[in-house]
């Protein structure tokens, strides 16, 4: 089996390296949220390595991650748990930081409201969530390739796109979580930091 391959990845890693380099600088023990290949998990877990970074998706993508995981050898990375957002068995760990890149598009609303009841479980108090990706503003996309991008995903799945801020932010707040960071990234993406305070 190939290592599986993401060329996003390649391009968005060190942009939001910048952002979790000072975000997480006093965190210990980071869940990412839909680790996919395992690429992201490996470059921060070398760039950050005061940080013990836990991998999580869906199991069919676990084999993967492994093989980029096993490559890498990186005392600091964990080999994934079992995370799907309809399930809850992944609600049993504690973290003082979660981080998730591309994931809340690929999700139906009612999945990105069950992933943010799961981070409200997990995080520990004054917890940080980073979340990478497209967001709408306003309810207007923020570029043409944005608006290209989800009717893409609404072609492939009617439930999925890309989200509207303000209502993430709502999720957010919801759950004590008050946001810290909206800052811009290449390719018309956002990294959004939330710190727990309730």
């Amino acid at each position: 089996m190939d290592k599986p391959y993401s060329e996003s990845c390649e391009q968005n890693r060190e942009p939001i390296l910048a952002v979790l380099r000072k975000a997480f600088t006093d965190r210990g023990y980071v869940l990412e949220i839909g680790s996919g290949t395992g690429q992201h998990a490996v470059y921060f877990g070398a760039e950050l390595p005061h940080l013990r970074w836990q991998t999580g998706d869906m199991v069919l993508y676990h084999p993967g991650i492994r093989l980029w995981l096993d490559e890498a050898a990186l005392p600091n990375v964990l080999p994934p748990i079992a995370l799907d957002v309809n399930q809850t068995g992944w609600r049993n760990g504690r973290y003082d930081a979660v981080f998730s890149a591309n994931t809340l598009h690929i999700m139906s609303w009612p999945e990105v409201e069950k992933c943010f009841d799961g981070i409200a479980d997990v995080l520990e108090p004054e917890g940080l969530l980073a979340i990478y990706g497209p967001f709408n503003y306003n309810g207007t996309f923020t570029s043409d390739s944005n608006a290209r991008f989800d009717a893409w995903l609404k072609a492939r799945d009617p439930a999925s796109g890309v989200r509207d801020f303000e209502a993430v932010d709502a999720l957010a707040r919801a759950r004590g979580l008050a946001l810290q960071q909206d800052v811009a990234m290449p390719a018309n993406n956002r990294t959004l930091v939330w710190r727990r305070t309730g």
